[in-house]
């Protein structure tokens, strides 16, 4: 009885919810969607004051056109300059297209501004923050910020005001601060352990979020929810896959026979020769 409620769906992923952990794409844009949490958590990243987060739009989508597969972005926000900040998890080690990704986002982000009314000539200054954890170019940074610059004249850059910055939670040089590299950590072990540990303020304010979170029953049905449609979704493209596979042997098995017989013929009609030359000579 006790394995049968094991393994019942809904159990199973109210324990996953609960054992979520910040670098979790559900749980990162749900903690950053309280505006202090964010403010704070781009603040300490960046470097720089940040005084207001306009209520930040978690998985924000970007439609750049009416037929066209929608951007959804983790966390999408401005401040009250009309800077625009974009942050991302990159969980695992899928960090090969990261520089693309980057570059795809910021066009996108620029569309969208356009597309409500901004001028070029006024374009916002834009963030886009990976936090991975994998070291997306294995130099061992816990930091990776990115500007476009001159190739022949050091010190110059374009001015286009894009910045891309990529965080990863492996790094081991030092090169940002103690409180950054706690929060990095904390990232992958977003424990309470961890938290009563932690001697930042900043990392012990996020994971009150996180807590807040996750005691939160309306979040918890969602990500129930959510988490039983990718069941089903992936039970029904592994059954595809099943049954495609499953035609592509009996096709294998036809064009085998087809073989079989073909080669039977040919050796039919070299054997008949030979059988009719056998009884001449007795």
């Amino acid at each position: 009885m006790e394995n049968r409620q094991h393994d019942d769906p809904a159990t199973r992923a109210r324990g996953e919810f609960q054992a979520l952990k910040l670098y979790d794409d559900f749980l990162f844009s749900k903690v950053m969607g309280d505006p202090e949490v964010c403010r704070v958590t781009l603040e300490k990243i960046l470097g720089i004051p940040i005084r207001e987060v306009r209520v930040p739009t978690t998985e924000h989508v970007i439609n750049l056109l009416h037929d066209s597969k929608g951007v959804r972005l983790d966390v999408y926000v401005s401040d009250e300059e009309g800077n625009v900040y974009n942050c991302e998890m990159q969980a695992g080690g899928k960090v090969g297209q990261l520089p693309r990704r980057s570059r795809y986002y910021h066009g996108c982000i620029d569309l969208d501004l356009l597309m409500k009314g901004a001028s070029y000539k006024k374009l916002a200054k834009a963030f886009v923050i990976f936090i991975c954890t994998t070291d997306p170019f294995g130099r061992g940074r816990h930091i990776y910020s990115f500007r476009n610059v001159c190739d022949e004249v050091p010190g110059l850059t374009l001015g286009d005001e894009s910045c891309t910055i990529f965080l990863n939670t492996k790094g081991t040089a030092d090169d940002v601060s103690a409180e950054v590299k706690e929060f990095l950590r904390y990232v992958e072990d977003s424990t309470d352990a961890f938290a009563e540990e932690a001697e930042s303020e900043w990392v012990k304010q996020v994971h009150r979020q996180v807590r807040k979170v996750k005691s939160n029953t309306s979040l918890e049905v969602e990500f129930m929810t959510l988490h039983m449609k990718y069941a089903e979704i992936r039970e029904e493209g592994e059954e595809r896959s099943d049954q495609k596979w499953q035609g592509v042997v009996a096709e294998l098995e036809a064009e085998n026979r087809k073989l079989r017989e073909e080669l039977a013929a040919t050796q039919g009609a070299h054997a008949r020769p030979h059988a009719e030359s056998g009884a001449i000579y007795q």
